[in-house]
């Protein structure tokens, strides 16, 4: 029977649009370079803004002026004592001590504050908080989500190490474009350098699965490195294009393939202290203690475009290792020292680079001020949130390369702001014109993360070991170091760590969720660990002074650096002289404990 022309016609068209969907995409490269993210920051002049009294920084002139343009006035400096908790929580994840806030409030220098900022940013806790920020975007874990059985082979029992080397990283000022390329090719960049071999963690403790001897398999692995690279020094999602040509932003699938081959001319190893690699079927539980996990370079390896990443069906050419073509003059950069890691290292950390220093800046913004001026963080494409203030974060990213990439620094001058410094109080007329506080005329009010309320929990209570060193289990009675020491799973993420929202650790996360549960607050009243805290913190409470009064005020000044008002002192002596004394608590544990679980606690102002 013969096909009616209609027919004909319908199915031509249909063959048409398949070959046009699979058809590499036409970009015009020099408009794609042209999406804000693409086009290298500019240096800055200063806005213009009617109150010039109200600036201490740079960063303030470009807030203002944009609150000015929307007749929104700044917040009310925050209080001595507000402004102490929030600056050392920000920075160090620890509350301040009652002697620490006095003498801050007692300081009538005019240099008392940046004093204190000095001081919280040499110490090794600040190394620690930014630690804890850094692990989730390297989607830092000890294990693997697929884990058969007792079978540990593919485990990280020494991943600590790198941990380590992170912590050291920010408080020795290691500037970041070198940070960036320690993490990726310490080894080839400088093959002597043995002390830094830790950092290359980034890339050796990427997931590893069974049966890594199948092309399909090692493709996984490929793409997850691909994924955590650019996510997290790029704030680009690469890995989108894999199996077809990115529906959004310019990275086509020979991008793809041109950085996975990158990553497949290197082999995961664990390397023992004299060099020698130990062997892949050892457990973990036996492996040297100076184990690092790390990667090296193999036989340098081009790879075809995998029609829809099939990986049983390959192009006729090979596509040679490089750069993305958008972040390239003209044509890819190709790669041909080695894998290319080191190549890779360095278009990364470049200065011509116009994505790395704004994606680091606009992440230190969203750790002090809890609002990224970007919002998605590791999404700077064409589906991404532009920024809020586009001359701000330019200006940040410029200068942040210009004083040698420091982290220090840029925080410094962050904190040091007016900005950082308002009040988180609401203003009933700003909240008409800008409810969201998009415009920041105040401080956001922040929740604490995991591991800012546990170590401000054992630091209050007199119980926090400040050693580092190798991981604990997160749930053990006599862990009592900081939460950054903790073991960290893919396959079973801790009970506490998931339920206050420390992210999945088998991805790059680019920011924490937060959530407010149920659960969460039967954790603060039933738990083993708050009611053991509870306890310490009543027991050093009652060893500070005689009465209950001095007592009270006491722990106010521990856990909120501030006195306690008539209401609140006059509640608690009450409560202590009516607690039933058949309670598995006494009165003084009771109250610690609820304290403790206060919203006050909880949240930094």
């Amino acid at each position: 029977m013969p096909i009616a022309p209609s027919y004909i016609l319908i199915l031509s068209l249909l063959l048409c649009a398949t070959a046009q969907a699979a058809a590499p995409a036409v970009i015009d490269w020099n408009a794609a370079r042209q999406h804000w993210s693409f086009v290298p920051p500019k240096a800055q002049s200063l806005p213009k803004v009617k109150d010039s009294t109200w600036p201490r920084e740079r960063v303030d002139h470009f807030i203002l002026a944009q609150m000015e343009k929307r007749d929104l006035t700044p917040a009310a400096p925050a209080d001595a004592r507000t402004l102490i908790r929030r600056v050392t929580l920000d920075l160090t994840g620890l509350p301040p001590t009652p002697d620490e806030v006095a003498a801050f409030v007692e300081d009538a220098r005019p240099d008392a504050y940046a004093r204190l900022v000095d001081g919280l940013l040499g110490r090794r806790a600040f190394g620690e908080r930014m630690a804890s920020q850094w692990l989730n975007l390297a989607r830092y874990a000890e294990d693997q989500a697929h884990q058969v059985g007792g079978n540990s082979s593919l485990n990280y029992p020494n991943a600590w190490r790198y941990r380590d080397w992170v912590v050291s990283a920010f408080n020795t000022g290691l500037p970041y474009d070198e940070f960036i390329k320690k993490q990726l090719a310490v080894d080839v960049i400088e093959p002597q350098n043995k002390a830094d071999l830790p950092a290359l963690g980034f890339l050796g403790l990427g997931h590893k699965l069974y049966a890594r001897s199948r092309l399909d398999v090692q493709a996984e692995e490929w793409a997850e490195k691909v994924d955590a690279v650019s996510q997290t020094f790029l704030g680009l999602t690469v890995g989108c294009a894999r199996c077809h040509d990115h529906k959004f932003d310019p990275i086509t699938m020979r991008d793809y393939y041109a950085l996975a081959g990158v990553f497949a001319s290197v082999q995961m190893v664990n390397q023992r202290p004299d060099g020698k690699e130990e062997d892949n079927k050892v457990n973990a539980d036996k492996m040297d203690v100076g184990t690092l996990h790390i990667v090296r370079d193999e036989s340098s390896r081009d790879l075809p475009v995998y029609d829809r990443g099939d990986m049983e069906s390959p192009g006729l050419v090979k596509v040679p290792r490089g750069y993305l073509q958008v972040l390239s003059r003209g044509q890819p950069v190709n790669f041909k020292q080695g894998s290319g890691r080191g190549e890779l290292a360095e278009q990364i950390a470049s200065a011509a680079n116009p994505l790395t220093a704004r994606v680091m800046v606009n992440r230190l913004w969203d750790t002090l001020f809890g609002k990224p001026l970007a919002r998605t963080t590791s999404n700077f494409g064409t589906t991404g949130d532009r920024p809020t203030h586009p001359e701000l974060l330019d200006d940040l990213a410029l200068r942040f390369m210009q004083n040698g990439w420091s982290v220090k620094k840029i925080m410094r001058e962050l904190v040091l702001s007016a900005t950082y410094r308002q009040s988180s109080q609401g203003s009933a007329s700003n909240a008409q014109l800008d409810q969201a506080n998009e415009n920041l005329w105040r401080m956001e009010r922040r929740r604490l993360s995991i591991e800012q309320y546990r170590d401000a929990v054992l630091a209050v209570s007199g119980d926090l070991d400040v050693a580092g060193g190798a991981s604990l289990d997160l749930s053990a009675a006599d862990h009592h170091k900081r939460t950054l020491y903790s073991k960290v799973s893919r396959r079973e993420l801790n009970k506490t760590l998931m339920l206050f929202d420390y992210p999945d650790a088998n991805v790059h996360a680019a920011r924490r969720s937060s959530s407010t549960t149920p659960t969460q607050k039967l954790f603060l009243m039933n738990s083993a660990f708050m009611i053991g805290q509870a306890r310490a913190l009543a027991q050093r409470i009652q060893l500070s002074a005689a009465d209950d009064t001095t007592r009270i005020r006491h722990t106010y000044a521990l856990l909120f650096a501030r006195e306690p008002l008539a209401e609140e002192l006059a509640v608690a002596q009450a409560f202590l002289q009516e607690t039933p004394s058949d309670n598995a608590l006494t009165g003084w544990e009771q109250l610690a404990q609820a304290l403790l679980a206060t919203n006050e606690m909880l949240y930094v102002d």
